[in-house]
């Protein structure tokens, strides 16, 4: 008896929380309606209508660009229908993000991602930090990441790689390249330190522990992300 007693008022608490975080929506909703109504010299409610209405066709559009791109990707690969279910711990978090990107670019990873993911005997196994790496990648980051691992595997192994040309292009150091690496853009740069944070390339250190932005080395993790993206025709 007592259990139960606790676990109604446990319950009641929860009913509570969810009612409080849904007024505090309705009220930022509600706020933002007034604030575009002020704008647009019309009354709340419409301020109101106008940004969900927005927020609802951009999120439908979305959805719609996210399902034709993975309809086309499975097609490219001769299949009508994925073979392999996909855990609803990865699937609910990745359709939410696809759904949700406004990139295009962007947004085609994304549905490679779900396609190589829903293949039975394919060779990518859906790993969470695939989702969580993407969600926090630019367009010129995932730009990035795309000219890095475009090189053969075996050919970085022990080299390092030159960025003074990226997002374009990269070049490897190697004994037979003498080049001396320049600095990439202050937007590489910035791109380049986001990606080591999230474990897709490694930066090397000077003596007293900086950052050198010029080279880099690059990540098990990235190249496994990039192959993950990409469609095997």
């Amino acid at each position: 008896m007592p259990e139960e007693t606790e676990a109604i008022k446990e319950t009641a608490k929860a009913t509570q929380e969810i009612a409080k975080t849904t007024g505090k929506a309705i009220d930022a909703s509600r706020e933002f309606g007034g604030f575009i109504s002020r704008y647009i010299s019309g009354p709340l409610e419409q301020g109101m209508g106008i940004f969900e209405d927005k927020l609802k066709y951009m999120r439908w559009e979305r959805q719609m660009r996210l399902m034709q791109r993975a309809t086309d990707y499975m097609a490219s690969l001769g299949k009508n229908n994925p073979s392999k279910p996909i855990p609803l711990k990865f699937a609910v978090p990745l359709l939410e993000a696809a759904s949700l990107e406004d990139n295009d670019y962007l947004q085609d990873l994304w549905a490679k991602l779900l396609v190589n993911s829903s293949i039975e005997g394919g060779s990518v196994d859906l790993n969470r930090s695939y989702i969580d790496i993407l969600e926090r990648l630019s367009y010129v980051e995932a730009k990035i990441l795309s000219v890095i691992y475009a090189l053969p595997e075996e050919e970085v192994l022990n080299n390092s790689i030159m960025t003074g040309n990226l997002p374009d292009s990269v070049e490897i150091k190697d004994k037979e390249n003498k080049e001396e690496p320049v600095q990439p853009s202050e937007e590489v740069v910035l791109a380049l330190a986001n990606l080591e944070r999230l474990g897709c390339i490694s930066l090397p250190t000077t003596w007293g522990g900086g950052q050198v932005f010029s080279i880099i080395f690059p990540a098990v993790l990235g190249r496994k992300l990039v192959e993950a993206c990409t469609l095997k025709t």
